[in-house]
């Protein structure tokens, strides 16, 4: 293998120029000719792929977002796009991909390695924490730590003015977000997809922390929640506790961006060099990952199709700090 190509897809995540960097370093390292793909698969598609050198990716592994820029491609979902998109890679000599997203990302590479046999290593870059075959994503602990700074914010308040707040963050499919946050910032109780929660065990939380003399509260929603966003939940347990104080506030996308933690870097730069180095030891259609801090790979199909199921023991954990 001498050329290959990296691309960033699907949401952003801080630490993707962290891995953007460390594939392009590698790869040169290596000996081997690096391109960057513009905007994902519809960059693909339009052919916008440039060599890189490593002055390419100076000063960027402390920044959020992605330099390659990112994008949704309907165009990728027809056999046509595909097609256009691998004449692309042919016509620069490419012989392998780094993809660095998440579970949509992964699900076109999947495909396009099926139609077209190009090797494909997937980084997965995502704040949800939530493909499985790697412990941690890249961009998780940074978006904790985000949604852990604006519930300590939040707590103030709420201390101040003897108030509920229901905060919700990130994690249509996954609480990852949600749980560490939730621990983190000492929240009185979790909602997740992947639990089930009533309105009635919310508004039985609430009335027990006032026996206990708790003058405020938070809760932590992660907005896939099987009961709704956090502003429809706080509008029904409304409804059943006129007398409490409850505000909203849904974080949003601030999760997304800012500089990367430490963790986040290493770990983005971790796998760039892992992906590259698989590529050249004949990994196809793989995702790499760290499990107990090694490095793994797991088949696309795999990393995209099984879930990764919430640690029982965090789980546990915020019911008994929550008393």
């Amino acid at each position: 293998m001498k050329k290959i190509a990296l691309f960033t897809s699907g949401g952003d995540a801080p630490g993707m120029n962290a891995c953007i960097r460390s594939v392009v370093r590698s790869a040169i390292y290596l000996d081997l000719e690096v391109y960057g793909i513009k905007y994902g698969y519809d960059g693909m598609i339009r052919g916008e792929i440039s060599k890189m050198e490593s002055y390419s990716v100076s000063n960027i592994v402390q920044t959020g977002g992605t330099i390659l820029k990112s994008a949704r491609s309907e165009d990728f979902r027809t056999k046509e796009g595909r097609e256009k998109a691998y004449k692309n890679l042919k016509k620069h000599g490419i012989e392998g991909l780094v993809a660095i997203g998440g579970d949509g990302t992964f699900t076109g590479a999947n495909l396009f390695y099926d139609e077209f046999g190009i090797p494909v290593v997937g980084a997965p870059g995502t704040i949800d924490n939530d493909l499985y075959g790697s412990d941690y994503t890249i961009g998780f602990d940074t978006a904790v730590n985000t949604a852990l700074d604006a519930i300590d914010k939040i707590r103030d308040t709420a201390a101040s003015h003897d108030r509920v707040f229901f905060i919700e963050v990130m994690g249509r499919h996954s609480g990852y977000i949600a749980i560490q946050s939730g621990i983190g910032g000492g929240a009185e109780m979790v909602m997740v997809p992947e639990t089930s929660t009533t309105i009635d065990d919310v508004i039985k939380k609430l009335r027990e922390g006032r026996d206990n003399k708790k003058t405020s509260s938070i809760i932590v929603v992660a907005e896939g929640d099987e009961q709704g966003s956090a502003l429809q939940i706080a509008e029904r347990v409304k409804l059943e506790t006129p007398k409490m104080d409850i505000r909203v506030t849904s974080l949003g996308h601030i999760q997304r961006g800012g500089g990367p933690t430490a963790f986040d870097r290493i770990l983005a730069s971790r796998l760039g060099l892992a992906a590259v180095e698989g590529l050249m030891n004949g990994q196809k259609n793989v995702m790499v990952g760290v499990i107990d801090n090694k490095i793994t790979y797991t088949n696309l199909k795999l990393a995209i199709s099984k879930s990764k199921p919430l640690n029982e023991e965090l789980i546990r954990l915020t019911k008994i700090l929550s008393i």
